[in-house]
């Protein structure tokens, strides 16, 4: 049993770029589903597909990767974990590496951009960054 879900798919991403893999399988759930989805629109990864692997649900994860196979996520960073809780309101929302990252928010409207939710004028829960 995984304590940290979201922290095991963020370094199954991070594995799987550092060795260049084309693609990456998660197990599947609606927030990770979410997360990937914030990802592929903001062009960190390639696609995200539900797929089943022994009758069980798994996301595969197409990685995106630039000349000479360097992977486009740098970094990527659990901020909120489940023994601390990093909640900001809107006008407290981190700023990503200058703005050349991105901090993704859990709020009440889904999970957002942190340049999202500031026009939003909406906080909650930090639970990433990637650059």
């Amino acid at each position: 049993m995984l304590t940290d879900p979201i922290a095991d798919m963020l370094t199954r991403i991070r594995n799987a770029a550092a060795i260049a893999n084309p693609d990456v399988d998660v197990p599947a759930s609606k927030f990770k589903k979410a997360l990937a989805d914030v990802l592929v629109k903001e062009g960190y990864i390639k696609s995200v597909d539900t797929v089943d692997v022994d009758g069980k649900p798994f996301l595969r994860m197409g990685l995106k990767y630039g000349p000479r196979r360097k992977s486009i996520i740098n970094k990527i960073t659990r901020i909120s974990k489940p023994g601390r809780r990093f909640y900001v309101k809107s006008d407290a929302i981190p700023v990503v590496r200058g703005g050349l990252g991105i901090a993704l928010i859990s709020t009440s409207k889904g999970i957002l951009v942190d340049r999202d939710a500031r026009r939003q004028n909406i906080g909650g829960e930090v639970v990433c960054e990637v650059w």
